[in-house]
């Protein structure tokens, strides 16, 4: 709990580094809030622009092939994992092996992925599934009252501001 308290509060350069050198193949201006990688993690690649938020795990090995061990002890089977550029992937997510995400998507908080996800897909749920495109979230996000610009407001012009538009 602590360790994982620790890294949720580094900077978002040090985890990249520390995806790095993990094996993760990382495109540009990626942000990492996550802890969790499957060992294999060299079978993980990100395109540009991936955002992954805290506590979405992503798997490359199928664990449950352990029912098999008995006819085989060595047995083991992994899965590439491919997200591709401008893909948001919200908290507690599960990314399963052999699954790949493509460009300008979003895969909504707790959501359980695998396979294959196209372009421009908004997805959600277990098992995650796609309801809608990114154009028809773009209408949905722009026509909502409390949207606004509030990334340079000080915490409580912030807090006013929100809590005026949220109330009306």
């Amino acid at each position: 709990m602590f360790g994982s308290f620790l890294f949720a509060n580094l900077n978002n350069a040090y985890r990249v580094n520390c995806w790095n050198k993990l094996g993760v193949k990382m495109g540009n201006n990626c942000r990492i809030s996550c802890l969790s990688l499957s060992p294999e993690s060299y079978l993980i690649e990100l395109g540009d622009n991936v955002v992954i938020a805290q506590n979405t795990k992503l798997i490359t090995h199928e664990g449950s092939i352990c029912i098999f061990h008995k006819e085989n002890p060595y047995l083991d089977l992994y899965g590439r994992i491919k997200i591709g550029n401008n893909t948001f992937i919200g908290m507690n997510c599960l990314i399963l092996p052999k699954t790949t995400i493509g460009n300008n998507c979003i895969i909504g908080a707790g959501s359980v992925v695998r396979g294959n996800i196209p372009d421009n897909s908004v997805v959600i749920g277990n098992p995650a599934q796609v309801v809608m495109n990114t154009d028809r979230y773009r209408t949905k996000v722009f026509s909502n009252p409390v949207l606004g610009e509030y990334r340079l407001l000080k915490k409580e012009e912030k807090k006013q501001m929100l809590l005026d538009k949220i109330h009306n």
